[in-house]
């Protein structure tokens, strides 16, 4: 008998690790070509991984809610043949060391200078980075260290990854642009305050005692709620936060809608909601403002090249799920419709994919749903700003006309703004809020879809 050697596969760009959450086969099992042999939590994506081979469960190399990388070994099956080790099981031994990922400790990575860095006759403090609540995958502290880096560096560059991690494409660049950071720093000295080099400060922790009496119950937060906790806390942690509103007639809008929606449903055998009609309009509105579809890296401004919109999904446990449109500007009405709807049912069964929530250049929450009038959502980092709209409600509304001021039943709907103040100030931020709803209140009542 061989062994075959599985290693934990690659599940998208920006992921390098997983969390196990439940083995569904055990050592001694028998298992078939393609059984699943256990789940995994990406980020906020369960995925399922399942055996390549036929053979016998011989050992489970990790345990429950252990976090494993990318390209590691997690269970050992014993297959048919002759040799000690399959030649499949070789070569996965074998990718995680000779194929650099961003999980990799990045022995073989060519990284400019660094032949130089790795010259026995110099020698390089070591800097602790494991001394932050900030998580960072060992190819990227090991380009920290050997570039020098100090900690206080490290925590300040704004990450691109899942949960705003920085990637190795990250470090890189901030590596590259640091000499001419630099420079322009040394220029401005004379006339520049002193500005001691100092790590991002974090809210203190502090030690709370809970009182628990008959009547109270402790709930544990699950994977998910924990991951939301953390990436709420750093958002506002790290971007100062300004809302703006701004009241919409939407009537045209939902006489449209209604108008159509049972031809469209007929004809696409789907229903057609308002979130893909907000969608095109925040689309529409990004392309006139194109500094509000950006991510800020320490004093730089990334502006993004595609308009990626993320949709904040509720699910059935009560957890938040934020899918991704891709190029969502590029799609029809029709185009967006059909994305919504899916994204949306895949998350309620989920089933999405870890791609499925990367690259969000902006988020759309709507919180109507529930019945809301307004609120002023947290920023989705490493974006720099979101947009919830309210409940469609009726209201008595001053209609201006030709013949003078009149009073009217409307549609009306608030919508609010998040932003990033380091980079969006008020005017930019609120004309753009403006410039939504105008394209929502002059919706063409005779569209064709």
């Amino acid at each position: 008998m061989a062994l075959y050697k599985l290693l934990l596969p690659k599940m998208g760009e920006s992921v390098s690790e997983a969390t196990i959450t439940k083995w569904l086969k055990q050592p001694g099992d028998l298992i078939e070509e393609d059984d699943t042999l256990l789940e995994i939590a990406t980020d906020k994506v369960d995925s399922e991984v399942p055996s390549p081979v036929k053979g016998i469960l011989k050992e489970q190399l990790y345990t429950t809610d252990q976090i494993v990388q990318v390209g590691d070994v997690v269970a050992i099956i014993e297959v048919e043949g002759n040799n000690e080790t399959s030649e499949s099981a070789v070569q996965a031994e074998e990718s995680p060391k000779d194929q650099a990922t961003d999980s990799d400790e990045g022995a073989d990575l060519e990284i400019p200078g660094m032949d130089q860095l790795e010259s026995p006759k110099e020698e390089i403090t070591p800097v602790h980075y494991e001394h932050t609540t900030r998580f960072y995958s060992p190819l990227v502290k090991n380009i920290a260290r050997h570039e020098g880096l100090s900690l206080g560096e490290l925590d300040r560059i704004q990450g691109t990854g899942a949960e705003g991690r920085v990637t190795k494409e990250d470090i890189l660049s901030y590596v590259s642009n640091r000499g001419a950071r630099q420079n322009i720093d040394h220029s401005k000295a004379e006339n520049a305050p002193i500005i001691k080099d100092e790590p991002l400060q974090t809210v203190p922790t502090t030690t709370v005692h809970t009182v628990v009496n008959g009547h109270d119950e402790i709930i544990e937060m699950d994977r998910m709620r924990r991951l939301i906790s953390d990436h709420m806390v750093r958002s506002v942690q790290v971007s100062p936060h300004v809302c703006s509103f701004v009241e919409a007639d939407v009537t045209n809008l939902v006489l449209w809608r209604n108008k159509v929606k049972d031809a469209y449903k007929k004809r696409e055998g789907e229903n057609i909601t308002f979130t893909p009609l907000f969608i095109e309009a925040i689309t529409k509105a990004l392309k006139d403002f194109p500094l509000v579809n950006i991510s800020i890296d320490g004093y730089n401004i990334i502006k993004k090249k595609n308009i990626n919109i993320g949709m904040a999904a509720a699910l059935p446990n009560g957890n938040l799920i934020v899918p991704v449109i891709k190029n969502a500007d590029q799609l029809s009405l029709v185009g967006l419709s059909k994305s919504v709807n899916d994204l949306a049912q895949r998350s309620r069964a989920n089933k999405l994919k870890p791609d499925d929530t990367q690259d969000g250049t902006f988020t759309f929450t709507n919180i109507g749903a529930f019945g809301n009038i307004m609120g002023t959502p947290i920023i989705n980092q490493p974006q720099a700003a979101i947009l919830a709209v309210g409940t469609i409600t009726k209201k008595p509304a001053v209609i201006e006309t030709e013949y003078g001021d009149m009073i009217g039943i409307r549609h009306m709907m608030y919508l609010s703004l998040s932003y990033d103040h380091r980079a969006i100030d008020g005017a930019l931020g609120g004309t753009f809020l403006k410039r939504v709803a105008d394209y929502l209140e002059h919706w063409d009542s005779n569209r064709e879809i």
